[in-house]
């Protein structure tokens, strides 16, 4: 067995992670709304061998303070998250593209319709990151559904995976012959019903789009609470996760490599991916001068903004921002984002508006600001200590921080051993050595193709 390898991809974002970065000299204020952006960027992180680029996605702009609205980029990327996938696919050729999309306001039908077709036009380079969307703006942009508590989401968005999985399962990929000789182009087993009735959904199938070279898209999954992580266990190939410490990041990933192997399936085959905010310099003074000239371009009611979206959609009018965070009820929304922040708040004796300075570029995920070696080094502490399989690079700035990303601790992490380029994988499945799809009628994995 080859040996174990970072998987490397970047969250692509307007100009950059850093909520001051559209004012910062090196990025483009308009770069949520030119596509040639998204894409410059995804070239750069395929050429230097990355595997995922990823699109996060949000049904609506968040309830925030007007002023705070008017000094932001980011509650506008510009671009739905599959029609940008489409186009950051249509102008690569290998690292794989994951799109979010909500199991709360689509049908399953119509998602893996979309989703499979999206895998085709890539030629096998598609995921799908499941969300169950989490802010009460994005649920006031659709009818009506039964339920948006926390627990109904998730058992909403457990059922609605299922209906996806076996609409794409309703093709026997080996069965589509395409035989001129014979005049048959599917063989008798090539398609099935699914007649799937539930508590949320029906779809009778089968789906009318083929399967893939991949068989059909990876599955994502970011959410970090219980019910997120139960989600994962059962059912994802990549989760995505913030974790701002070795610790926390070691703890979450042994929990969830246990779930995995309590559901019958191989954890091997489920890659945590924590998010990393890299700030590099040539010296740990110049990174962190790079960080403080961001710092110094937030503007408060920006970072209080951000903040109370984070901590699950709270009002914090009328706090003390020079006093400790108060204690808060539990999310319905972002709820082990919640509990994330809360815990660094007490962790690092934070005040409400020093708690929003400190998330204004990370968001809650790990945080490093300093050379290409400190990086590179505490990247391999993380993956040798059992807390990453990989990681996902959440820019400061676009494009200078994902290039000084790709320029200066890439090459380390590759001298080192840690990361190695597959240039001959077609499909993101095989980029990622994950085995090809599990099928729900038997319950196993297949052999990679």
């Amino acid at each position: 067995m080859a040996s174990r390898k970072l998987v490397l991809g970047t969250i692509l974002y307007p100009s950059g992670h850093h909520v001051a970065a559209w004012r910062h000299p090196s990025t483009s204020a308009s770069a949520n709304v030119d596509v040639d952006h998204y894409i410059r960027s995804a070239r750069a992180a395929e050429e230097a061998g990355f595997h995922i680029a990823f699109i996060s996605d949000r049904l609506g702009i968040p309830q925030s303070r007007a002023e705070a609205l008017q000094r932001v980029d980011e509650w506008s990327h510009g671009f739905e998250a599959l029609t940008l996938a489409a186009a950051v696919a249509t102008a690569t050729t290998r690292i794989g593209v994951i799109a979010t999309a909500s199991t709360s306001f689509n049908e399953p039908y119509n998602l893996a319709r979309q989703l499979a077709s999206l895998d085709l036009i890539s030629k096998g380079r598609i995921g799908w990151n499941i969300v169950t969307s989490s802010l009460e703006q994005e649920r006031e942009n659709f009818n009506p559904i039964p339920s948006f508590d926390h627990a109904d989401r998730y058992e909403r968005a457990s059922e609605f995976v299922e209906t996806v999985l076996a609409l794409w399962e309703s093709w026997n990929p080996d069965s589509i012959l395409r035989n001129k000789q014979s005049g048959v182009f599917l063989g008798p087993d090539a398609l099935k019903s699914v007649d799937h009735e539930g508590r949320f959904f029906r779809s009778k199938g089968p789906l009318n789009v083929i399967p893939s070279s991949q068989d059909h898209p990876i599955l994502a999954q970011a959410g970090s609470s219980d019910a997120g992580k139960a989600l994962a266990a059962r059912t994802a190939d990549v989760v995505f996760t913030a974790q701002p410490d070795l610790a926390a990041g070691r703890a979450f990933y042994q929990d969830l490599k246990q779930r995995r192997g309590a559901e019958g399936r191989s954890s091997d085959h489920l890659l945590v991916l924590p998010g990393i905010f890299p700030v590099v310099g040539r010296t740990r003074a110049e990174a962190e001068d790079r960080y403080a000239t961001l710092q110094d371009l937030i503007q408060p009611e920006v970072a209080l903004s951000l903040l109370e979206t984070y901590l699950g959609d709270v009002d914090l009018s009328g706090v003390d921002i020079d006093g400790p965070l108060p204690d808060l009820p539990q999310s319905n929304s972002i709820r082990s984002r919640q509990g994330l922040l809360t815990g660094l708040a007490r962790q690092e004796g934070l005040s409400v508006i020093g708690l929003a300075r400190r998330i204004a570029g990370a968001r809650g995920h790990w945080q490093v600001i300093g050379t290409a070696e400190d990086i590179a080094g505490q990247m391999e502490d993380w993956f040798t200590a059992g807390a990453a399989d990989g990681f996902m690079v959440l820019p400061p700035t676009f494009p200078d921080g994902q290039d000084d990303f790709i320029r200066d601790v890439v090459p380390l992490l590759t001298h080192r051993g840690l990361f190695e380029p597959d240039v001959t994988a077609r499909t993101l499945r095989q980029r990622l050595n994950l085995p090809r799809p599990l099928r729900m009628n038997t319950k196993t994995e297949r052999k990679s193709a």
